[in-house]
């Protein structure tokens, strides 16, 4: 039997903390395997993550719930074939859908002896509040369909934020477990055994997520005969179209090509769906560049700045010290860490947010 959990959150939210947790606290005896979608152009989370000595299949792509469906649906495939785990961790990027990554599980998973074991939420309590409000479509997604949702980041708030980020929660998911003690404070066996408890939670969400799929696809359909129906019906009446007719012919012919990606992608139109792609950015570059950890940690402190770099919400990476050794980097929003970290091939980091501004980000990278 093969389980499969994902853990889901958003940008910074601390997927990775919590998975090497896991890995390390309660399946180290298992045989694991975990699977990447990072959104951006440079995949820095499985440099990380392979030092755990963890099977990783990584997938870099822009298009999140495409690669999903497609490139997805086939590397999950090939672990099961290749490597036969007891257990499959995924990690969605951080701007995917929950709902998403659990209909696309399902639509491998024809197995017997593999289930869809669970779907958790990572939340960072601090910012709950003002990603519901900016970023709400993707945010609020990832709570509504988690059956257990794990808060990060709740020993460094007060009781009251720490209150308002649990109601605000509540709203939109009112049966799943709420995790709320820090995590250090707990053994990853609690956690994951928190998690499973949920099973008939995640058994009742799939089933609404696959049953709201097949009414999108059926309203879609009727939409496509209607479509071509009247398309018919204007080409039999007027056979002379001039070029102003040709190019509306083009533009309809585009859009239902994309309506009739299964991927959810470009269904915003009739259902104000929004891809990954239409709110999010991503920015990267590779540096032979050496730096002062002062260097990094200013830089890091600049990216608060909106109205300069854009609204950054992630950013990461790793570069070459310049008193020797190289500097390792995180920052969310008014938070930043920066550490030693062992060589790598070259320098590189990535920066993940909604209208970046990718000159002045270049400009402050440089060195």
């Amino acid at each position: 039997m093969t389980k499969i959990d994902i853990v889901s959150g958003f940008l910074g939210a601390g997927k990775t903390t919590l998975i090497k947790k896991l890995l390390k606290e309660a399946l180290a005896d298992t045989k694991t395997v975990l699977i990447e979608n990072e959104f951006g152009e440079i995949g820095i989370d499985g440099g990380f993550l392979k030092e755990s000595g963890i099977e990783i299949k990584e997938m870099n792509s822009g298009c999140i719930c495409c690669s999903l469906v497609g490139d997805f649906g086939t590397s999950l495939k090939e672990v099961l074939k290749t490597y036969a785990p007891e257990r499959i961790l995924i990690e969605p990027s951080g701007v995917g859908k929950l709902s998403d990554v659990m209909r696309a599980v399902q639509n491998v998973i024809d197995e017997k002896d593999v289930v869809l074991n669970s779907a958790v939420a990572v939340v960072d309590a601090s910012k709950c509040k003002m990603y519901i409000k900016n970023f709400g479509e993707f945010f609020i997604n990832q709570i509504a369909h988690a059956g257990t949702i794990i808060l990060s980041r709740t020993g460094n708030i007060s009781e009251e934020k720490l209150n308002t980020c649990i109601a605000l929660i509540r709203e939109h998911n009112d049966k799943a477990t709420i995790v709320t003690t820090p995590w250090d404070e707990l053994d990853g066996k609690d956690i994951l055994d928190t998690i499973e408890g949920a099973k008939d939670l995640e058994a009742e969400l799939l089933k609404e997520i696959m049953e709201q799929h097949e009414h999108d696809e059926e309203e879609e359909h009727h939409h496509h005969h209607d479509h071509d129906h009247d398309h018919e019906h204007h080409h039999d009446h007027d056979e002379d179209h001039d070029h102003e007719n040709h190019h509306d012919h083009e533009h309809e012919h585009h859009h239902e090509h994309d309506e009739n990606c299964t991927c959810g992608c470009h269904d915003h139109d009739h259902h104000h769906h929004h891809h990954a792609d239409e709110v999010f950015t991503s920015f990267g570059m590779e540096t032979a560049a050496t730096y002062t950890k002062e260097d990094i940690e200013e830089i890091l402190k600049a990216l608060d700045d909106e109205e300069t770099y854009g609204i950054v919400l992630r950013a990461k990476g790793m570069v070459a010290d310049k008193e020797g050794g190289w500097i390792y980097f995180d920052y969310v929003p008014e938070e930043s860490n920066v550490r030693a970290g062992k060589p790598d091939v070259t320098g590189k980091f990535c920066v993940i947010g909604s209208k970046l501004k990718e000159d002045a980000l270049k400009k402050l990278f440089e060195r």
